[in-house]
């Protein structure tokens, strides 16, 4: 398990910054509404002090905007001979060892959003489901170079079981 936390800073690979975009975009698309529509009706209801009700919103999402961004910079996964390493986690970090014979199913999927802004998500599946895996946010080239990576080192790992 030593070994584990030992892998060079050279061998991970992180994700797409358009994840971090379109996680940006979807927050900013709600909290702008969501505190005009707070600034109005606490206008109504107060008066004029009753507008900085508007301003609550609009904190709430700049903490947001900083906690994407450190949540997109905690993501990294790392090749290695016989397994996937996937670490992130802000305030608890966690690290996933996947070893390539136990891989069963290599999903990517990308939703219409997602497409939109070129991200992919990798998804392994395993005999057990508390280690399945997820990556989400590469690009597609690099979603599918991964999956098929992980295909073909799942294909050699499990021709002996």
């Amino acid at each position: 398990m030593a070994d584990i936390w030992r892998v060079p800073p050279e061998c991970w690979s992180g994700l797409s910054p358009q994840l971090r975009r379109l996680r940006r975009l979807l927050l900013a698309a709600v909290a702008l509404p969501l505190s005009v529509f707070a600034a109005l009706a606490g206008g109504g209801l107060l008066g004029f002090p009753g507008l900085l009700v508007g301003f609550v919103p609009l904190a709430a999402a700049a903490l947001a905007w900083r906690s994407i961004g450190r949540a997109w910079a905690a993501w990294r996964y790392a090749e290695r001979d016989d397994d996937l390493l996937i670490q992130h986690g802000v305030l608890v970090r966690r690290l996933v060892v996947v070893p390539y014979g136990r891989m069963q199913l290599v999903d990517v999927t990308s939703g219409p959003l997602s497409r939109r802004f070129g991200v992919a998500q990798v998804r392994l599946h395993t005999a057990a489901a508390t280690t399945d895996a997820v990556i989400p946010g590469l690009g597609p080239g690099e979603a599918a170079r991964l999956r098929d990576s992980l295909a073909a080192r799942g294909r050699s790992r499990a021709a002996g079981l």
